[in-house]
């Protein structure tokens, strides 16, 4: 299985393989926090919310340092398809949310988590669903790293716009807020990883890896804090959340044909439309209303998780298929 490894090398990429399956196996990871978290709350309710914020801080610091400057410069080679899934990615999903939140009548609290959560960035771990999913994962990077950028007037912004008649939005605490814990890290991140390229290349498989056990823990968390409350709204809100992220899923593919793009980068379009960074969600939501607010981005990261990755596997074993059917022809 390892013919050709040198012994001394062997123990490390052992190690590389098993943070590359802790990695992949993201979905199955959420779902057995969210149930630990219901059954055994008490370690994870106990964490107070600047415990959770510095946790999210390293989360995209970790990302950050597996950034490399060719993701930003790819950026400027297609800014016409990144511009349309930017657009994308912090329109249809926030409408749909808005248009449910009207049409449900649901609490205010409720609401406004449920708006914050898809006024969110795109999904980091979407970069892993394009790559099993056979996206185009440069586009998938592009629109992601876009769409955390432009976080700070965006996430807040629309928050207002859309839930500001239910609550009070804090726009300039949030915004603030999305700086420190999201731009800030995740700059951090990047810059440690340019100046010491070579010491942090022989730990990058790491990072993703913490990232994945962070935002575990921050969902998990929520979970634990509304235990109380979470049976009499739970089933409401994962009609909603499925709701919500097969829109999202078939809005993005369809945007992304109605303007002639090729299937893999519909299938990329489709899977940023359908996950959005629920962790922050969660967190801003937690931070600026209440722990009920983020209740929905924690129940989310489990619905758009599980359902992109099954679409995913869909597409990958569509792929082998028509590869097949070539080889054969």
């Amino acid at each position: 299985m390892h013919e050709g490894v040198p012994p001394r090398i062997l123990p490390i990429v052992m190690f590389e393989k098993m943070l590359s399956f802790y990695t992949r196996y993201f979905a199955l990871w959420v779902i057995l926090g969210g149930l630990a978290a219901y059954f055994w709350p008490g370690p994870l309710a106990s964490l107070d919310r600047r415990s959770v914020n510095s946790v999210f801080a390293l989360t995209m610091f970790g990302i950050g340092a597996v950034l490399q400057a060719e993701d930003f410069r790819r950026i400027l080679h297609r800014p016409g398809i990144v511009a349309i899934g930017t657009i994308t990615q912090y329109s249809l999903m926030p409408l749909v949310a808005y248009a449910i939140a009207q049409g449900f009548r649901l609490d205010p609290q409720i609401a406004v988590g449920l708006i914050l959560t898809v006024c969110a960035p795109g999904a980091m771990s979407s970069s892993v669903v394009s790559y099993i999913a056979k996206a185009d994962l440069a586009y998938s990077v592009s629109l992601t790293t876009v769409s955390t950028l432009i976080a700070p007037l965006a996430t807040p912004g629309l928050t207002y716009l859309l839930a500001g008649s239910l609550l009070k939005v804090p726009v300039r605490g949030m915004l603030i807020d999305v700086i420190l814990l999201v731009i800030l890290p995740l700059f951090l991140g990047f810059a440690v990883r340019h100046l010491f390229a070579k010491r942090v290349e022989t730990v990058a498989a790491v990072f993703p890896a913490i990232s994945v056990t962070f935002i575990v823990l921050v969902c998990s968390r929520t979970i634990a804090a509304n235990r109380d409350s979470l049976l009499s709204v739970t089933g409401i809100l994962l009609g909603i959340g499925v709701l919500m992220n097969v829109l999202g899923l078939i809005g993005g593919y369809g945007i992304a044909w109605l303007t002639r793009m090729d299937i893999p980068q519909r299938r990329s379009l489709a899977i940023e439309g359908g996950m959005q960074n629920a962790g922050l969600g969660a967190v801003l939501a937690s931070e600026h209303f209440s722990d009920q607010a983020a209740m929905p981005a924690a129940i989310f990261v489990f619905i758009c998780i599980i359902t992109a990755s099954l679409l995913a596997a869909y597409w990958q074993r569509a792929g082998r298929r028509t590869a097949l059917r070539i080889a054969t022809e």
